[in-house]
């Protein structure tokens, strides 16, 4: 059976806290259980990391072994409607990113409505790209397709051997790659978790770029401004001038473009994270054109540099302290933070099997303190998530 190592970053979503990413999937007929089973089986022998356990290698080092119960299907019948966002849940099998665990966990409802799917695996399988690449292939394989071969591999992403540091500090882990290194993460409560679910307009998309246009520094991109909207607007809600004195926003960026030869089609976590922080009162008083040049500039600083720096100050960090440090690590500050990710690209019509494409979809990816923006036909859809006591 194969074993894949763990890059840096693919070691911070592991353990306890660490959050999957997860996606339900609503079809309006009835999907051939032993059909997409026979199909998944056939793509997890190309996508490889998706039939894994996490194995302990060390005292600091983990990997992905192969297993055949490393993914995990299951049928239901179910009477929950998916036009109920609180029954959602029930539609997924979460994983638990532990050793030992299966990393992916599929579940397929059969309900009066048709058929839910929901796709729980472990983010230290997959990004989001590498997600949806993954189903996007196994839809294809379903219908007797061709698929693009992943690139399992994670060594371009492993730094070289280093010498071990004398210190690394809680700053350099900041500064060098975004991470929080923090408290002890806590095992995520989903009974406890709230999701504010709206939809921006593209006119109203087109009001927030008029407003932030005069204030900034460099040509926005619509998803810098819609960020700085989120990050100004519920730092505000959650934390009001009771939270912390230092708010962080943090982005994911995708460094498949940007790393010079890298495989377009590398399956796992090729990304870097671009966190910026502004004392709480310049927030709360900034334009939005500020707020939104200053993601810009935050993006536009993961380079392969940056990138590589990240990855060894990671390995640095993990070397020294050992695998407990990373219940440590956060990608999103745990008490004044917020990370939000743009998946407003997401190819979901092409997750289709017998039932044709989906006719409605949802993010459950419980990270707290986490927002995303998704595709919808008129502008964006937007998910926030964060602890009941917030609300």
């Amino acid at each position: 059976m194969t074993s894949i190592p763990l890059t840096p970053i693919d070691h911070i979503f592991t353990g306890v806290g660490s959050y999957p990413i997860e996606f339900v999937f609503a079809y309006g007929d009835t999907i051939d259980p032993d059909r997409l089973l026979a199909s998944l089986q056939a793509a997890t022998r190309h996508f490889v990391p998706v039939r894994s356990r996490l194995a302990t290698v060390s005292d600091d080092t983990y990997a992905l072994q192969e297993s055949d119960e490393g993914v995990h299907f299951q049928l239901s019948e179910s009477s929950a409607t998916f036009g109920d966002p609180e029954a959602r849940y029930s539609f997924l099998d979460p994983v638990n990113s532990v050793p030992g665990e299966p990393l992916t966990r599929i579940k397929l409802s059969q309900t009066p409505e048709g058929s839910v799917l929901g796709v729980s695996m472990s983010h230290a399988v997959a990004d989001g790209f590498s997600y949806f690449f993954f189903l996007s292939s196994w839809a294809r394989l379903f219908h007797g397709g061709a698929v693009i071969e992943p690139f399992n591999g994670r060594e371009l992403l492993i730094p070289e051997p280093q010498a071990r540091r004398d210190e690394v500090t809680t700053a350099d882990v900041l500064s060098d790659s975004g991470i929080f290194w923090d408290e002890r993460r806590r095992a995520i409560a989903r009974d406890r978790i709230h999701w504010d679910r709206f939809h921006l307009s593209r006119e109203q998309q087109s009001e927030l770029l008029a407003e932030a246009g005069p204030d900034a520094d460099a040509r926005l991109s619509l998803n810098d401004v819609i960020s700085a909207h989120l990050w100004k607007t519920y730092i505000a809600k959650w934390d009001g001038d009771d939270g912390e004195k230092t708010t962080y926003v943090s982005c994911p960026v995708d460094v498949r473009r940007i790393i010079k030869g890298f495989p377009r089609t590398y399956f796992g976590n090729a990304v870097g994270l671009a966190t910026r922080s502004l004392e709480r009162r310049a927030l709360a008083e900034a334009p939005l054109g500020r707020l939104a040049s200053i993601i810009r500039s935050a993006v536009a600083s993961v380079d392969e540099t940056y990138m590589r720096n990240a990855l060894s100050t990671l390995e640095a960090m993990r070397l020294r302290e050992g695998l407990t440090v990373l219940e440590e690590n956060h990608v999103i500050h745990p008490r004044s933070g917020i990370l939000i990710t743009n998946l407003s690209r997401l190819p979901v019509q092409e997750i289709e099997f017998d039932a044709g494409p989906p006719v409605a979809f949802d993010i459950l990816t419980p990270a707290a303190r986490g927002a995303v923006v998704l595709p919808a036909a008129d502008g964006a859809d937007i998910r926030v998530c964060y602890p009941l006591e917030k609300y």
